[in-house]
């Protein structure tokens, strides 16, 4: 029961008002308010440059790198914090009550957020049961820790449920791995055996982009946090422990390289290349102007590649040439779609991307250019001599040129509308007028065998 504002004492002659102590809120940092590890954000704030200072400090050890994590650059205004708890402290605060955390590592950055959120301080776990250190009186503590709140084993980084796993992982961005199909369809070679290979790339495919992407994930935890879309992500909103994720990131990989050991050597050399690829594109590449553009056609044409290896079919030059148009036109679409969401939104130019908003007219003009070369390409194919041994009607192919000139148009129109949040492969797999386009073009490939 809530102690009353006054009370009289009995034994006084005349009833006197005596104060009662002023209600104290305590709120555990890590476990309660802070939906992330305190230690991983500090080591994840700038991965970089953690990095950096302890290869220069010169004294190699847990106590330097505990020392420089302690000094980290945390930005206090965006870390996950748990909003049921955020918000009853600032209903006491409204209620005037005072407010400390408790922490009991890292007692700068718990002051940092204490400051932030405008709390009163912060006290460690020892003085709290001691009780005579603290800055206010023990009999008016309400404490919140993990303990008190049962509601967090359900909704706490601790069991992070499938569907925040799907989410980490970005199982939907699988659809991508599909083009290891590609090289055995466009070969005619249906067979299970070319298939169960096609099969197991696809997997080894998946594993590793979802290490790839957590990786990526913990590298831009920062910027992610301060999008007005990826900051829903699992890592970014603290749904999913950064320890999980580091544990997970090994583990993928691993089943990644057994998975191409299945299929041969040749092939886990080609997922090697585009893990390294991968890797780079994530630490530098992709703050690179173009050049980020140019690496995921790459990737994406490298998925078909090792899909040919897998399959053990013939790699087609026109098939290569003609992705790699297709897929930069799509690279350049997403980052149109990009700057034209944070345009719309009123941001400023990305800080981990080497884009300005004003260049939204080019990488436009440069994404419907390399759209028309990919029909060009498509076109010469279709008028060369790899044609006729593989189609029976030819010329019903024909048919597929203006599917594909509406395609690209589509696209590009409906990024220009700011009507396209996801990348554009995973677009197209959601959209009804891409996946209607798609279907039209199966049958008449497969009429014209």
């Amino acid at each position: 029961m809530e102690q009353p504002a006054w009370q009289y004492d009995r034994g006084a002659s005349e009833p006197s008002v005596i104060p009662a102590p002023a209600r104290t809120l305590v709120i555990d940092l890590e476990g309660a308010l802070l939906r992330s590890e305190l230690l991983m954000e500090a080591l994840f704030s700038a991965p970089g440059r953690m990095l950096a200072r302890f290869g220069a400090g010169g004294r190699p050890g847990m106590a330097a790198l505990t020392d420089i994590l302690a000094r980290a650059e945390i930005d206090y205004a965006h870390l996950p914090y748990d909003t049921d708890v955020l918000n009853r402290a600032l209903a006491a605060r409204a209620r005037g009550e005072k407010i400390y955390l408790v922490a009991s590592r890292f007692a700068d950055h718990a002051a940092g957020v204490a400051a932030h959120l405008g709390f009163d301080g912060v006290v460690a776990p020892a003085d709290l049961v001691a009780g005579d250190k603290l800055p206010f009186d023990r009999v008016s503590v309400e404490r919140i820790s993990e303990r008190s709140r049962p509601s967090l084993k359900t909704s706490s980084l601790k069991t992070s449920n499938l569907k925040t796993w799907a989410k980490a992982l970005r199982v939907y961005q699988y659809a991508k791995n599909t083009l290891v199909f590609v090289p055995a369809i466009t070969a005619h070679q249906m067979n299970v055996a070319t298939l169960g290979s096609a099969l197991l790339a696809f997997l080894a495919f998946s594993a590793c982009a979802s290490g790839a992407y957590l990786m990526n994930d913990l590298l831009d935890l920062a910027a992610d946090r301060q999008h007005p879309t990826k900051r829903h992500r699992a890592l970014a909103a603290g749904d999913l422990a950064i320890s999980s994720a580091l544990l997970a990131i090994p583990v993928l990989w691993t089943f990644a390289v057994a998975a191409s050991l299945c299929i041969s050597a040749a092939f886990l050399g080609v997922l090697a290349v585009y893990l390294a690829t991968t890797i780079a594109y994530s630490l530098v590449l992709k703050r690179k102007m173009l050049v980020d553009v140019v690496t995921l056609a790459g990737l994406y044409s490298l998925r078909i590649g090792a899909g040919a290896v897998a399959a053990g079919v013939m790699l087609s030059e026109w098939l290569m040439i003609f992705s790699l148009f297709v897929f930069t036109s799509l690279a350049l679409i997403k980052r149109f779609s990009e700057l034209s969401m944070r345009e719309g939104a009123g941001l400023s130019d990305p800080s981990n991307r080497d884009y300005r908003i004003t260049d939204l007219h080019i990488i436009a003009a440069m994404a419907a250019a390399s759209a028309m070369n990919a029909v060009t390409v498509f076109s010469l194919y279709l008028s060369s001599s790899a044609v006729t041994p593989l189609y029976s009607r030819p010329w019903m192919l024909w048919l597929l040129a203006p599917l594909l000139l509406y395609w690209f148009g589509r696209a590009l129109m409906i990024a220009h509308r700011r009507e396209m949040p996801d990348d554009p492969i995973i677009y197209a797999f959601r959209d009804g007028a891409s996946r209607t386009t798609v279907a039209a073009m199966i049958c008449i490939m497969l009429a014209a065998i």
